[in-house]
C-alpha cells in the first residue's frame, strides 16, 4: 500500500497538489512535481487519522523556487 501526500509550499502554507509514494518518503528526497521542477522535501507532516479512519493525512513540505 502506498503513501499518499498533498505536497506543501513552505513559503506560502498553500497546497501544490497530491503525490503518491510507495512508501513514506525521508525529509531529504528529491521528487519532480507535475511542473517538472525538482524539488527536496524539507520537512514531512504525519496527522491524525479521523475518527473511524485508518489512513493518516500526510504532508510533505518543500520550497519551490520563484519563477521570472
Amino acid at each position: 500500500m502506498g503513501i499518499v501526500a498533498t505536497i506543501m509550499n513552505t513559503a506560502t502554507g498553500q497546497p501544490i497538489q497530491k503525490m503518491s509514494f510507495g512508501r513514506m518518503p525521508k525529509p531529504w528526497a528529491s521528487f519532480t512535481l507535475e511542473t517538472g521542477e525538482l524539488v527536496t522535501a524539507e520537512r514531512i507532516d504525519v496527522g491524525k487519522p479521523a475518527p473511524g479512519k485508518f489512513v493518516a493525512p500526510v504532508s510533505v513540505w518543500v520550497t519551490v523556487k520563484p519563477r521570472g
